[in-house]
């Protein structure tokens, strides 16, 4: 588990959800999958941060502990999420970019089960 201030954040992988907990309660999300194909990567599909715990910057420690796992264990991260999108994008130091055929498979594995996100 990682923390970020009062933040601890709990990596669910069998279940496929990065927790950001407050107090031991779920304060938001990160839903992601696992890309089934080499070299691997951490798929985020949806960011939520739940009602009330909004404009606290939540999602975006989600996003930033959600990379630090993906460079963890040595596998890029697919942000399929608008929110981590664009996250990535306005923090291209912290959340190197997938090579485009590891985006591709990603997105042929989410298009093949539909239940992923």
């Amino acid at each position: 588990m990682t923390q970020a201030g009062s933040i601890e954040f709990e990596d669910q992988r069998e279940a496929g959800r990065l927790l950001a907990l407050e107090n031991g309660e779920a304060v938001g999300l990160i839903a992601y999958f696992v890309l089934d194909r080499e070299p691997g990567a951490l798929v985020a599909v949806h960011t939520v941060v739940e009602p009330g715990h909004e404009g606290r910057g939540i999602a975006g420690d989600l996003v930033r502990a959600f990379y630090g796992i993906a460079a963890e264990v040595g596998v890029p991260v697919v942000p399929l999420c608008p929110y981590a999108a664009s996250w990535a994008a306005r923090h291209p130091e912290q959340a190197p970019a997938a090579p485009a055929e590891v985006v591709a498979a990603a997105r042929a594995q989410l298009d093949a089960s539909p239940d992923l996100g």
